[in-house]
């Protein structure tokens, strides 16, 4: 079990993994930097306090300028870095106004869930813990650990197999050889989650 989710043996349809106290600080701490970049969103104080007023509250028009947030709240009508014309760009302000909040609050929720279940393990003598996810909880698993792919590829530069390809042969001592392997062993735990999850 250790380094990838399997079937999980006690609960139905969910998953588990061994994970142990660096891989425990490693998720933890970069679930942690993804909801600090996701932030609370454009959200006037008295939507706050009041569910019904947020729920009727409109979204940003404009994509975001940072190139992460951009990837995870991308444009309805074109792909990155695509040249729109006006009506595409008017019907993409028009989607990411209704629903830029809603897609905003829940990745910080799935955020926060990972963040939570992390901080309920206790490592045994080991120094490794056994987390067990529920199939509503893998799914929300499932959505931060492709957000985090997402934001580490774009800080990477992520576009295509080539830059791919590049990036995975970096000698030890560059400085996103860090980053490239949290995306890889990200991409590890996402891969294997989906396979826990099909029938």
């Amino acid at each position: 079990m250790a380094g990838h989710f399997e079937p999980s043996t006690s609960v139905p349809g969910g998953a588990a993994i061994a994970l142990d106290e660096i891989e425990l600080s490693i998720l933890r701490s970069l679930t942690v930097q993804l909801l600090e970049l996701i932030g609370p969103g454009e959200q006037p104080a008295d939507a706050a306090d009041d569910p019904l007023a947020e729920l009727f509250t409109d979204g940003p028009t404009e994509p975001p300028s940072d190139p992460a947030l951009a990837r995870l709240f991308p444009d309805a009508y074109s792909a990155p870095g695509e040249r729109e014309d006006r009506a595409a760009r008017e019907a993409s302000a028009e989607f990411r106004r209704y629903t830029e909040n809603e897609l905003r609050t829940r990745k910080r929720e799935d955020g926060l869930a990972v963040v939570h279940a992390l901080d309920a393990l206790r490592p045994d003598g080991s120094g490794a813990a056994v987390l067990t996810l529920a199939p509503e909880e893998s799914r929300r698993w499932l959505g931060t650990l492709n957000d985090l792919r997402l934001t580490l590829g774009s800080r990477l530069d992520v576009g295509d197999e080539d830059t791919a390809d590049e990036l995975y042969r970096l000698p030890d001592e560059d400085p996103r050889k860090p980053l490239v392997m949290a995306y890889l062993w990200l991409g590890g735990l996402q891969e294997t989650l989906v396979e826990t999850l099909l029938p």
